[in-house]
């Protein structure tokens, strides 16, 4: 075979293997034989440099060095879409559709970390790549893009066109570069998405191509010059061309569907080998897109769904101070307004003195907040840089905020507690505490309607919730009460009289005695009365009791009041015993750590992981020695590497369909 075809038949077969492993995720040849055959074609490229073809895989390799990045005009604007932050945003979103288009589809695609690009070929071979830029102009990054080796150079027919996609690093690159980076004393690259817009932007491409950017392909700008009439033929149609297109994007035909998918998304997001921001959610029908036209900035038929941001600033206004339920003072920091995870944050708790000067806060301070276990605002940290002079230091106070009484601060402890027993502000918070979700779950006695009653007199004590019908004459005559308010209301209370005990030993507000503590006490004595003659000892040999909340336990049921206060419980037809069925029992799941990875499809993993802990198995984020085993669906990512690596028991998803059907049959 003469040089030439040898060379074009070298050309073929690596970039098949390219195409198969980068954009498929296959591999045909070995490792070993591609780099053989990519030696030899090097080789022979060097000797006839006359043959070297545009879509040679040694083009990828870098080498291309630009003494500036000049401007490339985009034929058709990259506009940038609109962000909603929560599911009632992403309705909005859908109704402000279906109010013009009828039975709309909807694609949904992961909004992937990284940077922009516009990719543009002729006959089929790739001519330039562009940043986004202002939407009008980018920057040419051609010699960048050429080293990304899931961006076909040639693609499978000879054609023009322009197609935009998103350039990134995957996590798995992210943390290598890192490594040696640490190694040789540089400043580790902050995060995916500054790494690959780095990247790009290098003058010298060979430092693009050591960083193995990856991208995917996601949009076509003028579909109908191509017959197409979808947003999903467009994808498909790109597909066949050879760009590579994410599995996961999905034709869904209404708003819930939307939601679905964004919850879906949220549970695989952490396992993916990329980092996702949100979901792109487009309206399907290219002629509907056309009618449903643009604004000055954004298309109004796409939006980009943000997953709540982990971790943003703002501004400390204030420290206040509030009274809980024991006399607990807990300082909280009062903050400008800012969304987090998808809700209005104002306020966290700073929980004690100590804490504060910690974490060195004032007042002034501009403080980076996240949620913690995505639930609770936290303030991480004070941004000291940015301090100006104008800061007040912190200064904790000496009396109860409500009642003026002098704080106490009990040996060995870090907290303040007014000591007030008759304090309002400690008898509303223990109220509020009794009726929350957690313990008795009073439906429609929120904190405000308790306020109320505890000020009108109408609720001074735990047994005064079970004798609120006495009240409902008086109460229909309070502005803002009606009788299906209150009807409600009592019917609440007459369900919440059959909670379990566990509910009623949380609300009473032991101290220490949290939900989980409250419920095993309860399948430990599950009977009220049980604890009446109950030792320190007997509880302290029960596991997760130790001796500072044994005595608390056993200090509260030898308190007459408190007894007198049962009794009168159980007269008014509280329930006081555990009616709640115990773990149910199977070999493989119960007391054994769970890992759950990859999608599994037998169920949603919510599910799953619900399953599992109904019979006693304990779920978990991360893989290590103390795993007991690791469930693995598609797309498994890392966890299911470092199971292997420490020979933890693993199922597979035909496996974990068996498991699952077998604790739903005795479920």
């Amino acid at each position: 075979m003469n040089p030439s075809e040898r060379i074009k038949e070298l050309v073929k077969i690596l970039n098949q293997a390219n195409h198969d492993y980068y954009v498929l995720d296959e591999s045909k040849i070995t490792d070993q034989e591609f780099d053989k055959l990519l030696r030899e074609l090097i080789v022979l490229e060097e000797k006839y440099p006359e043959y070297v073809l545009e879509d040679s895989p040694t083009k990828r390799v870098g080498g291309e060095v630009v003494s500036k990045f000049n401007k490339i005009t985009h034929n058709i604007p990259m506009l940038s879409l609109p962000n909603v932050f929560n599911e009632d945003e992403v309705k909005e979103f859908a109704e402000r559709i279906e109010k013009e288009i009828t039975n709309p589809k909807y694609v949904c695609e992961y909004k992937i970390d990284g940077l922009s690009v516009s990719l543009k070929y002729v006959n089929g071979l790739l001519v330039s790549g562009a940043t986004r830029g202002d939407g009008q102009v980018g920057e040419d990054i051609t010699h960048n893009v050429k080293t990304i080796k899931s961006i076909p150079l040639k693609l499978n027919k000879q054609i023009d066109i322009e197609v935009r996609g998103e350039i990134y690093m995957s996590k798995e690159t992210l943390k290598k570069i890192n490594e040696e980076r640490v190694l040789n004393g540089d400043t580790p690259l902050q995060n995916v998405r500054n790494a690959a817009a780095g990247s790009v932007r290098q003058l010298d491409s060979k430092i693009a191509a050591k960083r193995n950017l990856e991208a995917w392909i996601y949009h076509l700008p003028n579909p109908e010059d191509y017959g197409i009439k979808t947003h999903h033929e467009a994808l498909a149609f790109m597909k066949e061309l050879g760009f590579r297109t994410n599995p996961n994007n999905k034709l869904v035909s209404n708003k819930n569907e939307i939601i679905e998918y964004i919850n879906e998304a949220a549970t695989k997001r952490d396992d993916l080998p990329y980092e996702i921001d949100g979901i792109v959610i487009k309206l399907d029908d290219l002629e509907m897109q056309k009618k449903m036209g643009y604004t000055s900035k954004y298309p109004r038929w796409a939006t980009a769904y943000k997953f709540p941001a982990q971790e943003v600033l703002t501004k400390l206004t204030d420290i206040i101070f509030t009274v809980g339920r024991t006399g607990q003072i807990t300082p909280n920091a009062v903050l400008d307004p800012v969304i987090v995870m998808g809700s209005t944050i104002s306020r966290a708790t700073l929980h004690n003195e100590d804490y504060v000067i910690m974490k060195d806060l004032k007042i002034g301070d501009t403080v980076s907040i996240h949620k913690a276990g995505d639930v609770i605002p936290e303030v991480v940290e004070a941004k000291t840089e940015r301090r100006d002079g104008s800061e007040k230091p912190f200064v904790m106070i000496d009396k109860c905020p409500i009642c003026e009484t002098k704080l106490i601060k009990k040996e060995g402890q870090v907290d303040y507690y007014c000591p007030n027993t008759n304090c309002p502000a400690r008898s509303i918070e223990k109220f509020i505490h009794f009726a929350s979700k957690g313990a008795m779950d009073i439906d429609g006695l929120g904190d405000e309607i308790i306020e109320d009653f505890y000020n009108l007199n109408i609720i001074k004590s735990y047994t005064d919730f079970f004798k609120l019908f006495n009240h409902k004459e008086e109460i229909m005559n309070l502005e803002g009460y009606g009788l299906k308010k209150i009807t409600n209301i009592l019917d609440s209370v007459e369900n919440a009289k059959h909670s379990s005990l566990d509910r009623l030993l949380f609300g009473l507000g032991i101290e220490g005695v949290g939900a989980k503590t409250a419920k095993i006490i309860a399948e430990h004595y599950p009977d009220i009365r049980l604890l009446y003659n109950v030792s320190i000892e007997d509880l302290s040999n029960i596991k997760d009791i130790g001796p500072i909340l044994a005595n608390n336990i056993y200090n509260y049921f030898q308190d007459n009041e408190n007894r007198k206060l049962i009794e009168e419980l159980i007269d008014l037809g509280v329930n006081t015993t555990y009616t709640l069925n115990k773990t149910k029992y199977n070999e493989q799941v119960t007391s054994k750590k769970i890992v759950i990875t990859g999608t599994l499809s037998v169920a949603s993993r919510p599910f799953i992981k619900e399953l599992l802990e109904s019979f006693g198995g304990v779920v978990v984020e991360s893989v290590s020695k103390k795993t007991d085993l690791v469930l693995v669906g598609e797309n498994p990512g890392s966890k299911y590497e470092k199971a292997k690596e420490l020979g933890i028991k693993i199922l597979d998803d035909n496996e974990v369909t068996k498991l699952i059907n077998e604790l739903k049959s005795e479920y």
